[in-house]
């Protein structure tokens, strides 16, 4: 699983496209591990790089992995469906008082990012958080892509 907030930094909220790409779906795409260098939000800076093993299937996990250049290389779409409300005060809850300058900005970012690239109607599925479990439907297209068996390639060492 790859979670955004290694790809995304302070600087580039939602202008990571480029480096999910070259250091994630790209080697994926051949077949071969990625080696992705994770973003330390307390310490504002790029980590390390650490190694994302090639799979037959890859979650990717976060804000913007629906967008617009991504989907013909998704297997499935998967919708979050919280309100924007609840989802940001979660992530302040967790994120702490630390972080409030930084929640401030994000909320008019991904504001912005949805206007511009929305992804919720392109899921292939929403999925709904009840008190006990989830509950998944059927997205805004109505039925399941035809992209879900393969995506913009075939083969069997990759799902990219």
């Amino acid at each position: 699983m790859l979670h955004l907030d290694d790809i995304a930094s302070h600087d580039e909220l939602f202008a990571w496209t480029g480096r999910l790409l070259t250091q994630v779906i790209e080697p994926l795409g051949r077949g071969e591990s990625a080696r992705y260098t994770p973003y330390d939000w307390r310490a504002r800076h790029f980590g390390p790089p650490r190694p994302l093993p090639a799979a037959p299937v890859v979650l990717v996990e976060g804000v913007g992995a629906g967008r617009r250049a991504l989907r013909p290389r998704l297997a499935c779409l998967l919708w979050m469906d919280v309100p924007a409300r609840e989802a940001w005060a979660r992530g302040r809850s967790r994120d702490g008082e630390e972080q409030r300058d930084f929640w401030d900005g994000w909320v008019a970012a991904e504001l912005g990012h949805f206007a511009e690239d929305p992804s919720r109607p392109y899921a292939d599925l929403l999925v709904r958080q009840l008190q006990q479990g989830y509950e998944v439907l059927r997205g805004p297209l109505g039925e399941l892509g035809p992209h879900q068996d393969v995506t913009h390639r075939e083969g069997p060492t990759s799902m990219w």
